[in-house]
């Protein structure tokens, strides 16, 4: 791939300095992708003293303007990325975080809205599916302007197995998951090339008790992270740089990334992955592989299981005593 160019005074916005956000602006700096990187935080401090951190590395970098700001500096940002969230602790799930994560989603969101951005949001909170459908709501934006990174963290990981496996260059593989970013993905083998050619043109081809380990492995991958070093940062800010780059350049890019579903395998109003055209305006369009039967039962049960965590969310409050 060739190196970005690097639009004159373009911004992006990193809502949340923890872990996730600082890696993220980081990881931009290193790509040269904007002049201009601002993070935003409840905690300013902390902010502050990550954006002073990622400066001192950019002495080596391309110039660039780092700093911690505050939602003004949004108005101006192309994109702004969403880490700010609910992180979670010992046997939890991303979903069982899905109302503290979604409250502090809805506030960062009404700030946006509140500084007059127009841009394109990119959420990466967990739940990110919930999450993104959250920031959907609020945001008063075109749907295809609010991108979850979905699974494609999962699908960097799918690749890199199968190309371990069959000892290639992880660039040879072509592969999704899809559905949800979570404990109810897909891996969608059917639609897997290697080389250009199906899974099933390689020896000793998989079986399905391969396939099935294979998936739960990838699905795992994440939550083995958070057990060994207590979160997850190198893999998800790689993800967020790669999809700021698809938007900023406006590459047309295919990535399998959360989006707002109006019908697509009979699915609607929910944010769930599937591949992606994504350009200067976002989301595109949304591509259907071409899946079995068994894949596209899985990906209805994927879409089953957020719906019923977003219901849990649209429960009212019980008004206190």
């Amino acid at each position: 791939m060739s190196e970005p160019e690097m639009t004159s005074h373009a911004r992006v916005a990193i809502i949340g300095a923890g872990h996730v956000g600082a890696t993220s602006a980081y990881a931009l700096m290193l790509r040269g992708l904007f002049s201009e990187i601002v993070l935003i935080d409840a905690n300013a401090a902390l902010a502050e003293a990550q954006a002073a951190d990622i400066s001192d590395a950019n002495a080596l970098g391309r110039p660039a303007r780092i700093w911690a700001g505050s939602y003004s500096d949004t108005t101006s940002a192309t994109i702004t990325v969403i880490t700010a969230g609910a992180a979670t602790h010992g046997d939890e799930s991303r979903l069982d975080v899905a109302a503290r994560s979604a409250a502090i989603v809805q506030s960062c969101v009404e700030a946006l809205v509140a500084a007059r951005f127009g841009g394109i949001i990119i959420v990466a909170a967990n739940p990110v599916d919930l999450m993104a459908l959250v920031a959907s709501r609020h945001a008063g934006l075109p749907a295809g302007r609010i991108i979850g990174t979905g699974t494609l963290l999962d699908s960097f990981r799918l690749r890199q197995e199968l190309a371990a496996r069959f000892r290639v260059a992880p660039m040879a593989v072509e592969g999704f998951v899809l559905g949800e970013h979570g404990d109810s993905s897909v891996s969608a083998f059917s639609s897997v090339r290697i080389g250009g050619l199906p899974l099933r043109s390689w020896e000793p081809a998989m079986t399905n008790t391969d396939k099935s380990a294979l998936a739960i492995k990838v699905r795992r991958k994440g939550y083995d992270i958070v057990d060994g070093k207590g979160f997850t940062s190198f893999g998800i800010a790689t993800a967020i740089v790669r999809i700021c780059e698809a938007v900023q350049r406006d590459e047309h890019m295919v990535l399998p990334v959360s989006c707002r579903l109006s019908g697509e395998f009979g699915i609607s109003d929910l944010h769930l992955s599937l591949p992606c055209i994504l350009g200067a305006s976002g989301v595109e369009h949304v591509l259907l592989p071409d899946l079995d039967e068994a894949e596209l039962a899985a990906l209805s049960r994927s879409a089953a299981t957020l719906r019923v965590a977003l219901g849990t969310l649209d429960q009212p409050v019980p008004a206190k005593l």
